[in-house]
């Protein structure tokens, strides 16, 4: 591993972040054709929170935070930070005192793969995280690492400026080269969505409205009624 620290990578634009952190993390990786998603491994902190912005990424030695400090330098307003260690770690990497850091640099939250402590504070900043494990294990500042290069997480591979969605349901990357690409493709699936729950709201069937009838005559399902189960079973 090269340690570098990567100074003024491109950013995905401001504006199409925006809007894409206008649709849920399901919304984006379903219109993505399910890509994306770093996986049920990292949960919210506390619930509640939607966030979206661009990735400031770190790799980091596990049980060691000296790269997240190097990081925060690397931070501008509109950024995610998104941490990946060399090898798995619940260590309490990231608390307080980096969140204060980073609020002041105007950064909208933190994803990590690791560990934070700090719960509490967290909560009553209204710092967003999602992480890997809370962990009150302390770390050390000793071993080199990087900033903004391209990590993976969840098997996906985040680069530095790609778009970060964030919410309840986890977390999604977005390349920063497919993001306008991805906010149209999400606002079609939420208007497709809205169309769906208003026939719902008026008591119209997913087997109906999807088409499914015939397939569960492919698939061989049978409708018997109540009295014929009992004869088959007899």
């Amino acid at each position: 591993m090269r340690t570098v620290v990567v100074t003024g990578p491109p950013r995905a634009d401001a504006q199409d972040v925006a809007a894409l952190g206008a649709h849920g993390v399901a919304t984006v990786h379903e219109s993505m054709g399910r890509t994306g998603y770093l996986g049920p491994r990292l949960r919210p902190v506390h619930l509640g929170h939607r966030v979206a912005g661009t990735a400031v990424t770190v790799l980091s030695w596990p049980g060691d935070n000296l790269m997240i400090h190097v990081a925060v330098e690397q931070c501008r307003p509109g950024d995610l930070l998104v941490v990946a260690t060399t090898s798995p770690s619940t260590d309490g990497m990231f608390g307080e005192l980096f969140a204060t850091a980073l609020q002041h640099r105007g950064v909208r939250g933190l994803v990590i793969d690791a560990g934070v402590r700090d719960v509490a504070e967290l909560g009553a900043m209204g710092f967003p995280a999602w992480s890997a494990a809370v962990s009150a294990q302390g770390t050390v500042k000793a071993t080199p690492g990087a900033v903004n290069v391209p990590v993976t997480i969840g098997g996906q591979v985040i680069r530095p400026g790609d778009a970060i969605l964030a919410d309840d349901d986890g977390v999604v990357c977005v390349p920063r080269s497919r993001v306008a690409d991805a906010v149209r493709a999400a606002e079609a699936r939420a208007a497709k969505e809205e169309a769906t729950r208003a026939a719902f709201q008026e008591g119209q069937l997913g087997l109906d409205r999807y088409g499914l009838r015939d397939r569960l005559t492919e698939l061989g399902i049978e409708y018997v009624t109540y009295e014929q189960r009992l004869k088959d079973e007899a």
